[in-house]
């Protein structure tokens, strides 16, 4: 078998009996790492602490990631401004925390042979969000419900706006203090 040495250097091709010994001797694991390759591939290696390394790393993948949270916001075709504005206001709010808003349209009775009305109003509203999110999906007719899905715009505006707060706060410091020590 070719053996791998704990640092990753080439031993060579030895045989099994000799790379059991080396790994007793050195007090590490022989682990084969290649079991189809011509010769095989063994690696000296403490196997307990890159199962260790191994868990620590998933574990950190895990807790990097982002959970997708998916907000729902349901219309009616005949809505009133007032509502709308309401309505709008919470999809702001939604895609200003980084979810992302299905938007669903509920039809009913005779408001089923009028589609266009509830897509006009979906349209209306991704545009009076588009400088917040844009649409994930266009609004397609399910049944009685029309739905769309917006999410917000890749590294959005409250992060622009964290940079922005501290450069804005550090100049009305400066202004603030007294000319000799704004110099010094």
């Amino acid at each position: 078998m070719r053996l791998v040495g704990p640092n990753g250097e080439q031993v060579g091709i030895v045989a099994i009996g000799d790379a059991l010994r080396l790994a007793q001797e050195a007090d590490l694991d022989l682990v084969e790492v290649a079991p189809d390759a011509r010769p095989p591939v063994a690696k000296l290696m403490d196997y307990g602490k890159w199962k260790y390394e191994n868990a620590q790393k998933a574990r950190e993948a895990r807790r990097n990631q982002s959970h997708t949270v998916i907000k729902e916001m349901k219309l009616r075709p005949k809505i009133d401004p007032h509502d709308y504005e309401t309505k709008k206001g919470h999809v702001v709010r939604f895609l200003k925390a980084g979810d992302k808003v299905k938007i669903t349209i509920m039809f009913r009775g005779r408001e089923q042979s009028r589609p266009e009305l509830g897509f006009r109003l979906l349209q209306r509203l991704a545009a009076d969000v588009e400088e917040l999110g844009y649409v994930e999906s266009a609004p397609k007719q399910d049944g009685r419900n029309m739905i769309m899905v917006m999410a917000p715009h890749r590294g959005g505006q409250p992060q622009q706006r964290r940079r922005a707060e501290p450069a804005a706060a550090t100049a009305s410091e400066a202004a603030v203090q007294p000319p000799e020590q704004a110099s010094a």
